[in-house]
């Protein structure tokens, strides 16, 4: 299948003109192969070309233009921010809190020193944790007369 070879091509004009200003440039001879391998470039990259391009005093205006065109019709790619860092556990108080003044009375007491380890290692207390839990604290506030 033939190729219509007869549009023009703005981009690789200017790069070959730039090589011709600029004969030992890396930045646009990495340009000038990227363009021949890939066929196209990045708006940033044509954005530097033209920055290049703009110094050259022979070049037309009108390819200047044209160019210029080219990079306005492209979109703007931005990065998305970054969501915010928030703790993937927060430790309920009031349980922390119960357990605490569990231990301050009773410090051996196994069952809520095993809560007070799963407190502290941010795992989840279950609902029937807590209730136990505050069935203690009724118990210490009955036996004892203990209050928050």
């Amino acid at each position: 299948m033939a190729q219509d070879n007869s549009r023009i091509d703005i981009v690789n004009e200017v790069l070959e003109l730039c090589i011709l200003a600029y004969p030992v440039s890396p930045f646009i001879i990495s340009l000038y192969k990227q363009y021949q391998q890939r066929g196209s470039l990045s708006k940033k990259q044509l954005e530097g070309l033209y920055g290049k391009a703009s110094g050259i005093t022979n070049i037309l205006p009108g390819k200047l233009a044209t160019l210029e065109a080219l990079i306005k019709r492209m979109p703007n790619r931005f990065k998305s921010e970054l969501p915010s860092a928030t703790p993937v556990f927060e430790k309920d108080k009031v349980a922390g809190g119960m357990i605490d003044a569990v231990l301050e009375k009773y410090p051996q007491h196994k069952r809520v020193v095993f809560f007070k380890a799963k407190y502290d290692n941010n795992e989840v207390l279950t609902p029937n944790d807590v209730s136990e839990l505050k069935r203690f604290m009724q118990v210490i506030e009955k036996k004892i007369g203990y209050r928050r």
